[in-house]
């Protein structure tokens, strides 16, 4: 047996309009499908559900776990941090470096979803 990668991550949300808006909009996350209060996005072949609360507004089962955090990998981090910032996507911090290695530097930059999910963006940038 091997695990190779993720099918689906899945993200318990209190309102489904609100978070698709969020992911899809906001965020620019191509849209799969929704399925009532089950919304899917697609991320490289890795579906994204977003879950939500019975109704609008209420408490969802599943609390955002601290110390979880979900990564977007992107290209030119600068550029997109600022492009969601002027979707009304507000982060904790500008995008910094976070290690250098043999080949690249990692960069990173830290925000969260309207339900207080934990994302990032991060770029590996070649050196040289």
């Amino acid at each position: 047996m091997s695990l190779t990668s993720f099918g689906q991550i899945a993200l318990s949300v209190s309102d489904a309009d609100r978070a698709q808006a969020f992911y899809g909009e906001a965020l620019g996350l191509p849209l799969l499908y929704r399925y009532g209060d089950l919304v899917f996005f697609d991320l490289s072949g890795v579906r994204l559900m977003l879950s939500a609360a019975p109704e609008p507004g209420q408490p969802i089962a599943i609390q955002p776990t601290p110390g979880v955090c979900h990564y977007f990998k992107v290209v030119n981090l600068e550029q997109v941090y600022t492009e969601l910032q002027g979707k009304g996507v507000v982060f904790s911090e500008e995008p910094h470096l976070i290690a250098r290695m043999p080949d690249h530097e990692l960069w990173m930059v830290f925000f969260h979803d309207p339900d207080g999910h934990a994302l990032a963006l991060m770029e590996e940038k070649p050196l040289g």
